[in-house]
């Protein structure tokens, strides 16, 4: 059962953590998200997670995290090892997010599968970038 943790050694926790991937400048979104990636001496992918508060309320907030969280949980064995993700909430959806239920323009909450699914691309996105700026550095 301990493979399903998530314990804060996968976790990042400090700015400084938080800065050095901001740093590398390796970034990639899409609607919904924006995943920014760099290497770790790790040897095993670490996850930071930050969500703006133009997302909405404590609550709101706090779900988004938990649902940001446990995508990368359940998809630790389909994403590269040795890097370190930060994922935060596009600001495009979290402005579309404002306004009351219901009313025009107003996007619903996005769901477990729909935030994995992006995660999954967003990376696998990424990390083709990364593998030919690498290639191209070493030839």
């Amino acid at each position: 059962m301990k493979r399903f943790s998530f314990g804060k050694d996968r976790r990042l926790v400090s700015d400084k953590q938080f800065k050095a991937v901001l740093a590398r400048n390796l970034r990639i979104s899409n609607g919904l998200l924006t995943l920014y990636m760099a290497e770790n001496d790790c040897g095993y992918p670490r996850l930071g997670v930050s969500v703006r508060k133009s997302c909405g309320g404590a609550v709101v907030r706090n779900r988004l995290k938990r649902l940001l969280r446990e995508a990368f949980r359940q998809s630790r064995d389909n994403i590269p090892a040795g890097f370190d993700y930060l994922l935060m909430i596009s600001p495009g959806w979290s402005s579309k997010a404002k306004g009351p239920p219901g009313s025009k323009g107003t996007v619903a909450q996005p769901r477990f599968e729909q935030v994995r699914t992006s995660f999954l691309t967003l990376v696998a996105k990424l990390q083709k970038r990364h593998q030919k700026t690498a290639d191209n550095y070493s030839g």
